[in-house]
C-alpha cells in the first residue's frame, strides 16, 4: 500500500478524533445549555454536512484543472484545525453555527482532492482496500474522539467548554504530518475534454457528458442511500431520550464508530475480489434493521446495538462507493466526479436532516428512524435494479 495512503489515514484519525470529540457533545451543548429545538439541531448537522459536500465539486474541479491535489488537501485539514477553539469560546447558537460551517468547510475543501490523490496513487485492483485502509483509520478517530470526550467530561466533572479544548491538539498534530509526510502525486492530467468555444454551458455539458451513464447512476443511487440513512446527531439524541446520561451519550458515536472502523477495510478487500455491488446490498439491509431497532426500542441497550449496526453498514457502503466512483470517472475528471458525487450527496442529506427533525419535533423520535427505514428499503430496490459491474483487476 503507498504510503501517502497510510499518511492520509492517520491524518484522517487525528482529525476525525478532534471533529468526533467535539460533534459528540455538540447536539446536547446546542438543546441543554443553548435551547436550540430538535428542527434547529436536525438541519445545522444537515447543513454542515451540505456544504462540506457542496464545497468538493469546486476543490475536485480545482484540482483536476492544476492537476495539485496536495495544496488543498492542506488547505482543508489546516482550516478544520483552525476552527477548533471557536467551538469552546462559543457563547450563543450563531457562533456554534458559524464555527460548525467553517470546520465543514475544511472537510468539503479536502474531500474530493484527497479521494483523487489516493485513486492517483492506488491501482486499480487495490482501490477498495485502499480507500477501506483510509476510511478504517479515518473511523477509528472516530473512536477515540467521542472517548476522550467521556474521560474529559469525567475528569472535568462535565464541564463541557473544558473538554471542548482538547480537541485543537489532534487537529494541530494531523496538519503537521500531513505538510511533511505526503508527497504530490505524478501530475494528472490537468483539465477535461472541453469544447474548443469559451462557451461555459457547452464545457459543463462536456465534463457531465464525458464522466458517463455509469457514474451519473451512481449519484443518483447515493442520494437515495445518503436520505435513508440521515444524520449522526440523531442517533447520540436517541439515546438520551431513551434515557442514557449526558456524560455517556458520546459512547453511542465511539460505539458506531468502531463497528465503521472494523468493518471497512475488510469490506473493501473484499469489493476488489468480488463486484463491489453485492456488497453495498448487504450494507442496505444491514441500515435498514438499523434503523428499525432504532425505531422501536426503548431500552438504551437495543439502541446502542442499532448504533453499532448503523456504523457495520458504514463499514459496508462508504469506501465502496469511492472505489466505485474511481472506477467510474476519468483519471482527468476524478476529483471533479467526487465533488460532485459529495454535492450530490449533501443534497439528500440537507434534506433528509430537515425531515428527520420535523418527524422528531412534531411526531415521535421513531418516526425519524422508521422513515430512514423505508426509503433504505426502496435503495435497495433501486440498486437490485442496477447492472453489475465486474470488479477492475488493472
Amino acid at each position: 500500500m503507498p504510503r501517502e495512503v497510510w499518511v492520509l489515514g492517520v491524518v484522517s484519525l487525528l482529525t476525525d478524533m478532534s471533529s468526533e470529540l467535539v460533534h459528540s457533545l455538540l447536539p446536547l451543548y446546542l438543546v441543554s445549555t443553548l435551547g436550540a429545538s430538535m428542527m434547529v439541531v436536525g438541519a445545522l448537522d444537515g447543513a454542515a454536512e451540505f456544504v462540506a459536500l457542496l464545497v468538493k465539486t469546486f476543490s475536485g474541479r480545482l484540482s483536476d484543472m492544476t492537476g495539485k491535489r496536495k495544496p488543498l488537501v492542506l488547505l482543508g485539514y489546516g482550516l478544520s484545525a483552525v476552527t477548533k477553539p471557536f467551538f469552546p469560546l462559543a457563547d450563543s447558537i450563531g457562533l456554534v453555527v458559524g464555527a460548525r460551517l467553517i470546520d465543514r468547510t475544511g472537510k468539503g475543501i479536502r474531500g474530493a482532492p484527497r479521494d483523487a490523490l489516493i485513486s492517483d496513487v492506488t491501482a486499480p485492483e487495490q482501490r477498495g482496500a485502499a480507500f477501506g485502509l483510509r476510511q478504517s483509520l479515518d473511523t477509528i478517530g472516530a473512536v477515540l474522539g467521542p472517548l476522550l470526550a467521556i474521560a474529559g467530561m469525567l475528569y472535568f466533572a462535565s464541564d463541557v467548554r473544558t473538554v471542548l479544548w482538547i480537541a485543537v491538539i489532534p487537529g494541530a498534530i494531523g496538519v503537521l504530518l500531513l505538510a511533511l509526510l505526503v508527497r504530490e502525486p505524478e501530475r494528472v492530467a490537468p483539465g477535461a475534454p472541453l469544447p474548443a468555444d469559451n462557451n461555459r454551458t457547452a464545457r459543463i455539458r462536456s465534463i457531465f457528458s464525458a464522466l458517463g451513464n455509469a457514474y451519473w447512476r451512481l449519484v443518483l443511487f447515493g442520494m437515495l442511500l445518503m436520505f435513508a440513512r440521515g444524520t449522526e446527531a440523531f442517533l447520540v439524541l436517541r439515546a438520551s431520550n431513551v434515557g442514557l446520561a449526558d456524560t455517556w451519550t458520546p459512547l453511542t458515536l465511539a460505539i458506531m464508530s468502531m463497528a465503521y472502523a472494523m468493518t471497512s477495510w475488510p469490506a473493501g478487500y473484499l469489493s476488489d475480489r468480488m463486484p463491489r455491488e453485492r456488497l453495498l446490498v448487504l450494507g442496505i439491509v444491514v441500515l435498514v434493521v438499523s434503523h428499525t431497532l432504532l425505531s422501536v426500542s426503548t431500552n438504551v441497550m437495543w439502541i446502542l446495538a442499532g448504533t453499532a449496526l448503523w456504523g457495520v453498514h458504514m463499514g459496508l457502503t462508504q469506501g465502496i462507493l469511492s472505489a466505485m466512483l474511481a472506477d467510474r470517472s476519468p483519471k482527468a475528471l476524478r476529483g471533479t466526479a467526487f465533488g460532485l458525487y459529495a454535492t450530490a450527496s449533501g443534497v439528500a442529506l440537507l434534506v433528509s436532516g430537515a425531515v428527520g427533525g420535523l418527524l422528531w419535533q412534531y411526531v415521535s423520535p421513531s418516526a425519524t428512524f422508521l422513515m430512514g427505514a423505508i426509503v433504505g428499503m426502496i435503495a435497495l430496490l433501486v440498486l437490485r435494479s442496477l447492472p453489475v459491474t465486474p470488479p477492475l483487476r488493472g
